[in-house]
């Protein structure tokens, strides 16, 4: 709900539980510029995507001060529940404020012509979990009252001229390029933050601030005892202010949506002809100690499914559990047609399993093994697929972490689809709850070969890791074997270190110099020295990079220059006119 009049709300959710107040009035203005506003959802958004409570302050001179900060407040309350659950606080947050600042800064071109048309501060956080995420631009503030310790939590972004002259030198809609601050600090059960405009706290002392808010009972009673001591030491300003104090946190360490279906039981052994909640299973596909898979034919639909269940010998494993369901939850949050489709269903699962769509055709493993000479022209057409699929992930700040042949399958229409949800890291959920690797040693020599050394290394995984797991498959699919040859068993610093990369030409002749360039930028040891981006490898696997060439000479000057060789070209059969009709008339 989004808060538009005066009420104390308290969250009935065992999850993440607040009361808040507040009070904004026009002070001895003649208009309310301020604005303020907090929503608290319900269900699995508490979860995902967290309380947010916000505040505004037009400014003044602004010609549209009041428009400006309503914007500020309600556009990031509606948009901010719409972004991808997959998405971490701080990209959809500034991903929505760089939005609504550009949309302020052209209406304040537009309809006043000035830079001053629209313009507000904002202060505003969002609780999510165990953590507090902050967003703030201008001299609005946000105090944390913490165990009698009054402090405050935002810089003003004011400069001051003289004690009697100051303006604002950074706030939302004054200039097209945003910079706001952000940072996150921990909460704490008891904790109470309290929000402000500078008509009330400019006229409190911190130490009377501070004696208020420590006696705090009423939210709503003491934010209007707030401001009216504000306005009784002459503010000469709009007075608003908000408070809420954190009464419940979660664990630390829970995902109540990945857990709803942890009390399921695991479904039994299944067997051909086996008829399990309308699917009926025509065929194990594969099994290991982790899962099995099963063609299975959907009786409602009258279509081919893929069934995919855990394994009995983790029926006690809680943590296993957990890692099973956020595949499901990784792979229904994908929609793109490289990217295996995990289904909904509308009928009640007895146990524990989920269910995709069926693929009929090959692994790249398989393609590789039948390909033993491909065209690279080919393998361009399967690695530029594989990346939109890998893009798809990316732009939900979703890493796969485990791509590999044997997780790539292409179909009989020449379609490729990332297959596996495995090990995707999904940074929305890892501001919730950390969902670790099983058992860490164990993941990583099931994809040794294709994991960036990052990751034995134990830092920080990018979409550079991502990377270099394509890199390596495009080479093994041009060259029939590994960039590095097989990895050391045991991966550290140094083993790693003393690894070199093999040229294509040692495997394969028909590798251009520049092709094979691309690649072993891909595949770098040193994440630094990667490409930055997937597209930028796309492009030098498609188009001749001098600087992959021993000289600059050997690059076709029709690729060097076009307009050049055109130029050249018809200079030269030009001259050999000349040179017939001589020969036609001597």
């Amino acid at each position: 709900m989004v808060l538009t009049h005066k009420e104390t709300i308290s969250m009935v959710e065992h999850t993440l539980k607040i009361s808040l107040g507040f009070c904004s009035i026009q002070g001895v203005k003649a208009r309310n510029e301020d604005f303020v506003g907090a929503k608290i959802p319900e269900t699995t958004q508490l979860t995902h995507k967290g309380i947010t409570v916000a505040i505004a302050d037009g400014m003044s001179g602004s010609d549209a001060g009041h428009e400006a900060s309503h914007c500020c407040v309600a556009s990031f309350l509606s948009d901010y529940y719409s972004t991808p659950d997959s998405w971490s606080v701080k990209q959809a947050g500034q991903k929505i404020l760089s939005a609504t600042n550009s949309w302020l800064y052209s209406q304040g071109q537009k309809r006043y012509d000035s830079a001053k048309g629209m313009v507000s501060t904002l202060s505003l956080m969002v609780l999510k979990s165990t953590t507090a995420h902050i967003f703030h631009i201008g001299d609005s503030r946000i105090y944390r009252l913490r165990q009698g310790n009054l402090e405050q939590m935002t810089r003003d972004h004011r400069v001051w001229i003289s004690e009697e002259k100051n303006y604002l030198n950074r706030a939302m809609g004054i200039e097209p390029r945003l910079e706001v601050d952000y940072k996150t600090i921990p909460l704490e059960k008891g904790d109470i933050f309290f929000m402000s405009t500078d008509g009330v706290h400019d006229f409190i002392p911190e130490r009377v601030l501070k004696q208020s808010l420590q006696s705090a009972q009423d939210l709503n009673e003491l934010a209007e005892k707030i401001v009216q001591q504000a306005s009784d030491n002459k503010s000469d300003d709009n007075l608003s202010c908000q408070i809420f104090k954190i009464d419940e946190l979660p664990l630390a360490k829970e995902d109540e949506v990945l857990r709803r279906a942890v009390n399921l039981p695991f479904p039994p052994p299944l067997e051909v002809g086996m008829v399990l909640d309308g699917y009926k299973i025509e065929a194990e596909l594969h099994a290991s100690k982790r899962t099995q898979i099963y063609r299975a034919f959907d009786t409602k639909t009258d279509t081919l499914v893929i069934l995919k269940t855990p394994s009995i010998l983790y029926e006690d494993d809680t943590h296993y559990i957990e890692h099973f369901l956020h595949e499901e939850w990784a792979g229904k949050r994908i929609d793109h047609e490289n990217v295996l489709k995990v289904l909904d269903s509308d009928r009640k699962k007895s146990c524990i399993y989920y269910v995709t769509e069926y693929i009929k055709g090959q692994t790249i493993r398989e393609w590789i093994d039948s390909h033993p000479s491909p065209l690279i022209r080919d393998v361009r057409g399967i690695v530029t697929q594989i990346t939109k699929g890998l893009r798809a992930f990316h732009r939900m700040e979703m890493l796969h972490q485990d791509l590999k042949p044997e997780n790539i399958m292409l179909d009989e229409k020449g379609v490729v689809k990332i297959i596996d949800f495995g090990s995707v890291k999904i940074a929305g959920i890892s501001e919730i709850s950390p969902v670790d690797s099983l058992t860490e040693d164990e993941n990583i020599l099931g994809t040794l070969n294709y994991a960036a050394p990052e990751y034995h290394l134990g830092q920080r995984a990018t979409i550079k890791s991502d990377l270099f797991s394509l890199g390596v498959i495009c080479y093994e699919m041009i060259n029939g074997t590994l960039p590095y040859g097989e990895m050391p068993e045991k991966p550290n610093k140094i083993n790693l270190a003393k690894l070199r990369y093999v040229p294509s030409f040692h495997n394969n002749t028909m590798v251009p110099e520049w092709v094979d360039g691309a690649l072993k930028k891909a595949t770098s040891m040193a994440v630094q020295t990667r490409y930055d981006e997937l597209s930028e490898f796309l492009y030098d696997l498609n188009h001749p990079n001098p600087h992959f060439l021993s000289g600059h000479s050997q690059v076709p000057l029709m690729d060097r220059n076009p307009l050049i060789f055109w130029k050249l070209l018809s200079a030269l059969l030009f001259m050999m006119n000349i040179y017939w009709v001589y020969l036609v008339f001597s």
